[in-house]
């Protein structure tokens, strides 16, 4: 088990690296002298008080449900949780680095903290809230299309594009712009994914 702690450790340090370069390097050319990176994007305390609970809790129920389906469509596939197949309890170590680092804050770095935040600067905020959240979801069916087929990955388009929407309008207009509600409910959602992979509930 300290083997594959260790390897999500290191696997989510590269994912953080390869998907914060971009927006580091657009950092120090447009924007190193007006703010720190982290504020710029969006790693910062979220506005909202109750309302942003609220929606959050909202918003992760809604994942965790149409989670739980996509589950079902990708059952006997290989998926990004398949490290932890059976291992139970001692899995959660290894579940928890996973769940935070290696997928979710990359993930929300790059299409929440990253492409929204730009395109907003240039599109009004449906359109480039539109985009990201769209440039989500064929990340995800993509990598399953050859394995589950055309009908199955367009449903984890349509899910995965809706929850993104979900999480980009949480960010901007309810949080001020802080890309900490959608990590969390990112995080969440791969927390049941991996333990539903632990614990062979799918």
């Amino acid at each position: 088990m300290m083997e594959l702690f260790v390897s999500k450790v290191v696997s989510s340090v590269v994912e953080i690296l390869l998907f914060s370069a971009i927006p580091f390097i657009w950092w120090l050319i447009t924007a190193r002298k007006k703010q720190g990176f982290g504020k710029w994007i969006g790693l910062k305390k979220p506005a909202g008080g109750m309302k942003i609970v609220v929606m959050t809790i909202v918003v992760n129920v809604a994942f965790l449900l149409l989670g739980a389906y996509s589950l079902w469509i990708v059952k006997g596939i290989e998926t990004a949780t398949s490290d932890f197949s059976g291992l139970g309890f001692a899995a959660i170590p290894a579940i928890l680095v996973y769940a935070a680092f290696n997928t979710a804050l990359p993930e929300e770095i790059l299409f929440r903290g990253f492409l929204l935040k730009r395109m907003q600067n240039k599109l009004r905020f449906p359109a480039a809230n539109g985009i990201q959240a769209l440039l989500f979801g064929l990340l995800h069916a993509v990598m399953f299309f050859n394995l589950v087929g055309a009908v199955k990955a367009v449903i984890i388009l349509a899910f995965t594009t809706v929850i993104a929407w979900f999480m980009g309008y949480i960010n901007e207009k309810i949080a001020d712009g802080s890309i900490l509600p959608s990590w969390i409910i990112h995080m969440i959602a791969n927390i049941f994914s991996g333990v539903c992979a632990a614990f062979l509930i799918f």
